[in-house]
């Protein structure tokens, strides 16, 4: 390797000293300068130009002020490209005219890599395709401009790497992994866009606009996978036994996981309960619903708790959702008077006061007081009263309204009751100490 590299080395050294002597070369090193002055003219004018044109308002959140931002990541390009392009001009008339051109043909590769080297540095934002950008893009370019490049790719294609009954080469393994980075990468890039466009919807129902979300991202990763695949010259037939491995799997060793797949598509289709439902399982767990996937439906609980529920619960349970999009709900106070009280004013005196209360409704029903029962200590009363949300958290409803039962019946002079005991003595009463 060493015998190889001081091969090259004089090589380069011979084509270096047969450009230097020679007249030919010099005019192409003109030419070279020519196309970057050039090159720098273009981009002094042209790009403020451009971004004056394209640059949009800050608060524009539309999708062509979006293109508009995508095209302008795009400006860093322009002097090493014009450069590219101004010498490969250069490089067409020289041979036409001196049928050679080899330095110039130098200095073309030298742009192009420049121009990798600005986008993998300055435009990818992504840390994926920036390691991709770092350690495979920019060493390829590298390898370009210095003329290395058949050699590389001869060596990558010489080297095979056996896997059992199949084997690939290094060449075919840097593609598919290159490829299958940027391919991925603008299929979650469009995932991310097509999403942000289907959460504008507002006339969508949200379980609608959960279930299109989804059928979305499936089928665009789907496509990046089928594209990826024809690129990369594998054949789809030579994939049945893979997919028949995988449904057997399914079968046995999965089928949990399909269950909950299966049943996270029927709640979205039902749309029984949605994000910002407030539900309770038969299981115990209760929260709002703060996310909805495939998989699981996640619930977070009034003091801030996330519990992840398998879809499959939500078909297979009982569920009790309080919310509903947002119906009222029912909710009720127990109390008691002293038997001393004239309990038919009691009704019109506790419903009064509950009513005052800004969250209780009068539709369905306004608030209503019932006769419970006659107990031991006390008559037994209950204010049954509707508000909308759930009363826990953040809302204090049923606490509120112990507080106003209680000030209405002090007002009223209505004694709240408390448990009397007598004590009853056998024989003869003791005698009591005497006091001085």
């Amino acid at each position: 390797m060493i015998e190889q590299l001081q091969q090259y080395a004089m090589d380069g050294w011979e084509i270096a000293k047969a450009w230097l002597l020679s007249p030919a070369a010099w005019s192409q090193f003109g030419l070279l300068v020519a196309a970057y002055v050039a090159a720098v003219l273009v981009n002094k004018h042209v790009t403020p130009q451009v971004e004056r044109i394209l640059t949009p308002k800050d608060d524009d959140t539309s999708i062509i002020a979006k293109a508009r931002r995508f095209v302008l990541m795009f400006l860093p390009l322009v002097l090493p490209l014009a450069a590219y392009a101004f010498t490969a001009i250069g490089e067409s008339v020289t041979r036409s005219l001196f049928g050679s051109g080899a330095v110039i043909a130098f200095g073309k590769r030298v742009f192009l890599f420049l121009a990798i080297r600005a986008f993998a540095r300055d435009m990818l934002s992504d840390p994926f395709l920036r390691f991709l950008g770092r350690y495979v893009l920019i060493p390829a370019g590298a390898a370009y401009a210095l003329g290395l490049w058949p050699f590389v790719t001869e060596k990558l294609e010489s080297t095979v790497v056996p896997l059992g009954n199949l084997s690939f080469d290094l060449w075919w393994l840097s593609k598919f992994i290159v490829v299958g980075g940027i391919i991925f990468w603008f299929g979650r890039w469009s995932n991310e866009q097509s999403t942000q466009i289907l959460k504008q919807q507002e006339d969508m129902r949200p379980a609608t606009r959960q279930l299109a979300i989804k059928a979305a991202e499936i089928a665009i990763f789907g496509a990046a996978f089928l594209v990826l695949m024809n690129i990369m010259g594998v054949s789809l037939t030579s994939l049945a036994v893979l997919g028949g491995a995988v449904g057997v799997g399914i079968g046995f060793g999965l089928q949990q996981i399909a269950s909950n797949f299966i049943s996270g598509i029927i709640l979205l289709l039902e749309g029984q309960a949605t994000v910002g439902d407030y539900v309770e399982l038969d299981g115990g767990e209760a929260g709002t619903i703060v996310k909805m996937t495939m998989r699981v439906t996640i619930l977070e609980t009034f003091d801030g708790r996330w519990i992840v529920v398998p879809n499959e619960h939500f078909i297979t349970t009982r569920v009790v959702n309080y919310s509903d999009q947002g119906s009222a709900n029912r909710y009720e106070v127990e109390f008691s008077v002293s038997y001393d009280t004239d309990i038919n004013k009691v009704p019109d005196i506790i419903e009064a006061a509950v009513a005052k209360h800004p969250a209780v409704l009068t539709e369905p029903d306004a608030p209503d007081c019932e006769l419970r029962g006659f107990g031991d200590s006390g008559i037994d009363f209950a204010i049954e009263f509707w508000v909308n949300g759930i009363d826990d958290g953040r809302n204090k409803y049923t606490s509120q309204i112990r507080f106003i039962v209680w000030n209405a019946l002090k007002d009223a002079g209505i004694e709240i009751p408390y448990p009397h005991r007598v004590v009853e003595f056998r024989g003869a009463v003791p005698d009591m100490p005497k006091t001085s």
